[in-house]
């Protein structure tokens, strides 16, 4: 299978922030900056992938740097960064841009981790990459720790899993 540069499943969404998409401190709720990650990056996985369907198989994080008013457009910017057998890391940078004063800033950054799925709902093989940027370099370069990091955590959760109660609360 060839590798792909990840400018072949960048995604690009530049929305602006309306009132209804903020909290009582008159800033982006988390959860609707949430949502708009997860819709670029599958959309990135699924470019690289070609595949109809693409799920997401774990958020590694999400750091909120800075706040997002709503004098702010929000630019989110996602491309493969890492890929496994089936698996793609998407990484997401959000950019915040003051529209008086067209200041920029770096917001959040995101990873998140895809699985391609075939029509029978089994996981295929995807792509690998070859990184040509000194971002995509790094990023690709730093990859296998994340990876790592990403197989204990889902070790631990589903240890950790086997041990709280499927009581309903009103039960206990």
């Amino acid at each position: 299978m060839e590798r792909k540069h990840p400018k072949e499943s960048r995604v690009v969404n530049t929305d602006q922030v309306l009132c209804s998409d903020l909290n009582n401190y008159n800033t982006l709720f988390g959860g609707v900056l949430m949502k708009k990650l997860d819709g670029c990056a599958v959309l990135s996985a699924r470019r690289h992938s070609r595949a109809k369907e693409c799920v997401t198989a774990s958020t590694d994080s999400i750091d909120f740097l800075s706040p997002i008013y709503q004098a702010d457009s929000v630019c989110i910017e996602s491309f493969v960064s890492y890929t496994g057998e089936s698996s793609m890391e998407i990484f997401c940078k959000v950019v915040a841009e003051d529209m008086i004063s067209g200041e920029r800033r770096i917001a959040t950054t995101a990873f998140l981790t895809f699985v391609a799925l075939n029509e029978r709902k089994k996981p295929i093989k995807v792509p690998g990459i070859s990184p040509v940027t000194e971002e995509e370099k790094k990023l690709f370069e730093t990859g296998p720790e994340r990876e790592q990091l990403r197989k204990l955590k889902r070790e631990k959760s589903k240890e950790l899993a086997g041990s709280i109660s499927l009581e309903k609360p009103w039960e206990i």
